[in-house]
């Protein structure tokens, strides 16, 4: 079966199992989904040849793919990198005006990467970067959640209850804004800091916001991007995410998830509960039977030799105090006899209880007349 497809390019049922072009596209680190389909409309892709208008194509994995002639590279694996940002770059691939962009000051060895979101010109702290513009997509997208956090100094002497729009949520220009977190952690001569955050990152968001209730921004530091966090790094400074560590907050399919347990050592995996080790599953070794036990085992005594005789070899070169037997062939002890009691122990009579000793009076003494009664 064959489908035509809008810009003259052809379909055939085994590009159904295909991927779509912009998302090829942005895997690959040529732009993020939306911009690469401004260019497929712009008529700068062609696949093997053939120029492609519309992104609603499928691409198969060894169709050739060119943006401008130029074949686009392969999808590589996703990767990440935390980036301070100073103030005054911006965050574009380019700049009408000739400014320097945030592109012109990385390292050397960098591949080409993306930004995720954006931070103004005279804002400074965390900008994430990536390779892959499916993962820019889904960091980007508001249903994500990622809390995103900036430490703002403002200019003015607010309290707790000048925020109190914001964390209800306000509308600028006919615009909505969701609540934000606001905190005001001191007051430092004419200006106050604040820890403030937002989920959704709207184009100048924290600015816009602090004018609506009267207050001027003059420094803005973003601190954290979700689990992610500036920590000490200082402006200019690059740190790629480790693999592991990206698997472990996005997972297969770009969305956050808890830490998984590692396994414990000598712990067995029980198949009914996913391969997760618990309680009860550490390997079980059997002791061997006393019967099985090698000759001389230090722990079945009776097999060693000359054990029934007690003619048992010494255990060093020094000659043993052999152990005299402790009875007849029985094995029993020998019985001793109790020696005779001497004369008169048979008339003695038996011991009498505490009450039944005769009470015999104690003698008079002297002066005992004039001693009163108790």
């Amino acid at each position: 079966m064959r489908l035509s497809q809008p810009g003259g390019a052809i379909m055939t049922d085994e590009t159904a199992t295909g991927e779509r072009i912009a998302k090829v596209m942005a895997r690959a680190g040529v732009a993020s989904r939306r911009d690469a389909e401004k260019m497929i409309v712009a008529g700068r892709v062609a696949v093997n040849g053939a120029v492609v208008t519309s992104p609603a194509l499928d691409v198969r994995p060894g169709d050739k793919v060119t943006l401008d002639g130029k074949p686009i590279d392969a999808p590589q694996p996703a990767r990440l990198w935390l980036y301070y940002k100073p103030v005054g770059l911006v965050t574009s691939a380019r700049d009408e005006k000739g400014r320097q962009t945030v592109f012109d000051t990385m390292p050397e060895g960098m591949p080409r990467v993306m930004s995720i979101g954006r931070l103004d010109l005279n804002s400074e702290g965390l900008l994430l970067l990536t390779n892959d513009g499916e993962l820019k997509r889904r960091l980007e997208l508001p249903s994500t959640g990622w809390l995103r956090k900036y430490r703002v100094r403002v200019n003015g002497r607010p309290n707790e209850a000048t925020f109190d729009p914001l964390r209800r949520g306000v509308a600028i220009d006919g615009e909505d804004l969701q609540p934000m977190e606001v905190t005001l952690d001191k007051q430092q001569g004419a200006n106050a800091w604040l820890t403030v955050g937002i989920r959704e990152g709207k184009n100048r968001e924290v600015r816009r916001a602090m004018a609506e209730v009267g207050l001027t921004v003059n420094r803005l530091i973003r601190v954290s991007y979700g689990p992610f966090r500036l920590n000490t790094m200082k402006p200019g400074d690059v740190v790629e995410v480790k693999a592991r560590v990206l698997r472990d907050q996005l997972g297969a399919g770009g969305e956050e998830k808890p830490p998984q347990r590692k396994p414990r050592a000598g712990a067995a995996k029980d198949p009914k509960r996913g391969g997760k080790p618990g309680v009860g599953d550490r390997v079980f070794k059997p002791r061997p039977l006393r019967e099985d036990r090698p000759e001389g085992h230090g722990g079945n005594r009776s097999r060693r030799p000359g054990a029934d005789t007690g003619d048992r070899p010494p255990r060093s070169g020094a000659p043993r105090k052999p152990r005299p037997l402790m009875g007849e062939e029985t094995g029993e002890r020998p019985f001793r006899a109790r020696a005779p009691r001497a004369e008169g122990d048979e008339k003695r009579p038996p011991r009498k209880a505490a009450g039944d000793r005769p009470h015999k009076p104690r003698p008079p003494r002297e002066g005992d007349e004039a001693r009163p009664p108790r």
